[in-house]
């Protein structure tokens, strides 16, 4: 009887601190994609190039690649709870501010102020759900956290482009930022329990003295393991950068219909979901993550690689590019346990931290070097060189984490 009542009530613990958590994920990549949609609303309003619009998007990710592992190190100092609640706090007052006041410069400061809010995610979600989730779960609830950031960033277009249809650009921005704040509300509510309480406190305090203590830490992060995952991290992300060029690419190489090459973006994004829920599944029944990465990631390589070389009917095409997101989102829960397999406890933040940084490093070259490859009327090797990192990744996987096992 106490097994059947305790079983719900671990259940409820975790949606408990896992919900809130995964809502924040979810505002995250929606505040990331928030530019795209209503790019040319904003260029008319200012009348400005693109080239000065971009400027937005490059201060979010050079601000959120240079202090996000900082950020790591803060929320090992000072808890996760307090830096993810700031995060989401200057996210959304930053597009409110850029929603509210009419100046370009204001504007690109607030993207800049956006991508300080954007270093608070990674290390202090993965923080948080590594200290409060149970061994057996963990695979799985990382899934969910990386399934509900997909979510944001499949919804953002239509809800921003809705906003924007009824109160402008501005009302989206400030749409937005009601939709940050409400989360930031959901946190607080959030108040940590007796047992959230004794979590924390078996969180290892950091040494006594920020100096010495920081310099063990970026011994850590120089590590070999951590640096491969750096590399990792780098390289999915210009991989995922195929996804913005997939439509002009397919296209360019094989006269494409703009109709059909987005349904094919389409599938490989709702499949690329798909695959993150069911690779956390598998995470959960395995403590095998390196094989299930390496192999997840050479299929999608392979898929990739054959939608770059092969002119496909368009079933088959379709069919294709959604198997390379299916597999490219099976790799994602493996390889997060992957990276909490190479962490000493209480370091979670800062290597989670440095490790996401990967993200924005990729983020900020990728366009330059598919954008390259376009320019050069070589539309294949924006396919090729996908594919060439995620076979790049797997051997991150193999040298990083070879007989590591689950903790």
């Amino acid at each position: 009887m106490t097994q059947a009542i305790s079983v719900p009530a671990r259940r409820f613990g975790e949606l408990r601190v896992v919900g809130p958590i995964c809502a924040a994920h979810f505002v995250s990549h929606y505040y990331m994609i928030m530019l795209a949609p209503l790019f040319a609303f904003v260029r008319a309003d200012y009348g400005v190039s693109y080239t000065d619009l971009a400027l937005a998007l490059t201060a979010f990710n050079v601000v959120s690649a240079a202090l996000q592992t900082p950020v790591g190190f803060l929320v090992d100092r000072i808890g996760a709870r307090i830096v993810l609640m700031a995060g989401v706090a200057l996210g959304a007052g930053a597009f409110a501010v850029a929603g509210l006041v009419n100046s370009f410069v204001v504007f690109i400061a607030m993207f800049a102020v956006a991508g300080l809010g954007n270093t608070a995610y990674h290390p202090a979600d993965y923080s948080l759900l590594s200290h409060y989730s149970t061994p057996a779960r963990i695979g799985q609830i990382f899934s969910f956290h990386t399934f509900f950031g997909i979510l944001g960033s499949a919804v953002a277009p239509a809800t921003l482009l809705a906003m924007q249809s009824h109160f402008g650009w501005r009302g989206a921005f400030i749409g937005a930022a009601l939709l940050g704040a409400a989360v930031l509300v959901l946190l607080i509510s959030q108040r940590p329990t007796p047992a959230d309480i004794l979590a924390e406190k078996r969180r290892p305090a950091p040494a006594s003295g920020s100096s010495p203590d920081n310099d063990a830490g970026w011994r850590l992060l120089l590590s070999p393991p951590i640096m491969l995952n750096l590399g990792f991290f780098v390289l999915i992300s210009v991989m995922g950068g195929l996804n913005t060029f997939l439509v002009v690419a397919l296209g360019a190489l094989y006269g494409t219909p703009a109709t059909l090459a987005n349904v094919a973006l389409t599938g490989l994004l709702l499949m690329n979901a798909l695959g993150v829920l069911l690779g956390g599944v598998l995470a959960s029944r395995t403590t095998r993550h390196a094989v299930v990465a390496a192999l997840a990631l050479a299929f999608a390589g392979t898929t990739t690689l054959l939608v770059g070389t092969i002119g496909f009917s368009s079933s088959a095409l379709v069919l294709m590019t959604s198997l390379s997101g299916l597999f490219a989102g099976i790799a994602s829960p493996s390889r997060d346990m992957l990276v909490r397999a190479v962490t000493p406890p209480g370091a979670f933040g800062r290597v989670f931290g440095f490790v996401s940084s990967g993200y924005n490093i990729g983020s900020m070259i990728a366009p330059m070097i598919y954008g390259m490859m376009m320019d050069r009327g070589e539309p294949r090797l924006v396919f090729l060189i996908a594919a060439a990192c995620s076979i790049l990744c797997i051997g991150t996987v193999i040298f990083g984490f070879s007989g590591r096992e689950q903790r």
